[in-house]
């Protein structure tokens, strides 16, 4: 018992039989049970050395968000000292409204906030659950920031400063036109050029300035109650002027009478977009639904088309700045490439999101979903109107 007491493992009492059998046995015992420890020690120590090495704050939540481990850079970033914070909420620790939805929520997708410990900083923060516990990983993202800022800038003011050469070039051109009686046939075909790719670079410029605007404003300029049937019967009009020749049979499909609370300008241009496009990329005599509905859990306006389709690998890109699934054919229909890209920024704004169902050769369907909170019943004296 002395020998047991005393942790000596090295050298047991001296014992004849069974007795020294047992002294033995518990020697191994003790000393596979050490080595374990020594083990375990290293691994543990490598991994708080690899943890450590990470550019990313790392951090172990627990049961409640209580903060079991962190890195040293998640300490650096988040301000967390050792051993005061361990098992602290981390809730606690963060004061922020932003933050706080984002627990409680349990997102995965990764939101940014500023440093606790250096508001100068911006820090992406994403939360992995696995098993009972969370991971919480942290990245400074300020230097990405601020060069998607400078990008954005760029863009506006390269986009800005082209209005007015446009604008001169488009003026001219049409002066010319209009003597067109002087003018030698080659010439007039080249001043038809002219205004067909000026109008095209000023649409260009105004989807440039109109992203730019969303992507640096965090709301909505003006919220205000939109009737979105009678904006829809609008749109519905100018798609079969859009459509001319090619007779596209286009529907208007409207349930539930609700109007949105949003900038009527940004839902015109969301809607619009999705709607010409539908009309540019269905071939002639196809069917077009514009399909609006609403219910207590919010409101959907669809775009459902018979046209061309799109192949699921150009599905994830299609929100891209000026990608295009068929640049030869959106060439042809004029397109600037920034049409969805404006359709997710406007939602965005709303708390809405845009989804894509498609299918090559059948059809596309896409669908604008809002939130209840932007959602409201529509005016008794305006919930019954005849459809076009």
């Amino acid at each position: 018992m002395r020998w047991l007491l005393r942790g000596d493992i090295a050298s047991p009492p001296d014992a004849p039989g069974i007795w020294g059998k047992v002294f033995a046995s518990l020697r191994r015992s003790r000393t596979r049970h050490r080595s374990r420890r020594r083990q375990l020690a290293q691994l543990l120590a490598r991994f708080t050395e690899t943890a450590n090495a990470v550019p990313d704050g790392v951090v172990v939540l627990g049961a409640g968000f209580a903060l079991e481990w962190w890195n040293d850079k998640a300490a650096s970033m988040l301000g967390l000292r050792s051993p005061q914070d361990q098992g602290s909420r981390i809730g606690n620790l963060i004061r922020s409204p932003e933050f706080g939805a984002f627990l409680r929520d349990r997102r995965t997708d990764p939101i940014t906030l500023p440093a606790p410990a250096n508001p100068r900083l911006s820090l992406e923060i994403r939360l992995v659950p696995y098993g009972e516990q969370h991971l919480l990983l942290v990245r400074d993202v300020t230097r990405l920031q601020r060069l998607e800022t400078m990008r954005r800038d760029f863009v506006a003011n390269v986009s800005h400063e082209l209005r007015t050469p446009l604008t001169v070039v488009r003026g001219l051109s049409e002066t010319l036109a209009d003597e067109g009686s002087s003018l030698a046939p080659e010439d007039r075909d080249m001043l038809m050029l002219i205004q067909q790719q000026t109008e095209r670079m000023s649409r260009l410029v105004d989807d440039l300035l109109l992203l730019a605007r969303l992507e640096t404003s965090s709301g909505p300029a003006e919220s205000a109650p939109v009737d979105v049937p009678a904006l829809l019967q609008g749109l519905r009009d100018e798609a079969v002027a859009l459509s001319g020749e090619r007779g596209h049979d286009i529907r208007l499909e409207i349930s539930g009478d609700c109007e949105l609370l949003a900038d009527e300008g940004e839902l015109r241009s969301a809607f619009s977009n999705l709607v010409f496009n539908a009309v540019n990329y269905t071939p002639a005599g196809g069917t077009i639904t514009m399909r609006w509905s609403c219910d207590s859990q919010g409101a959907q306006f669809a775009v459902i088309d018979t046209g061309i389709g799109i192949a699921p690998e150009h599905i994830p890109r299609v929100f891209e700045r000026f990608y295009r699934v068929d640049r030869g054919r959106s060439g042809k229909t004029g397109g600037t490439g920034l049409g969805l890209a404006i359709v997710k920024h406007i939602l965005q704004r709303y708390g809405g999101r845009l989804t894509i169902d498609s299918r090559v050769g059948q059809g596309s369907t896409f669908t604008c979903h809002f939130p209840a909170s932007v959602c409201r019943p529509l005016a008794a004296d305006r919930s019954q109107r005849p459809l076009s």
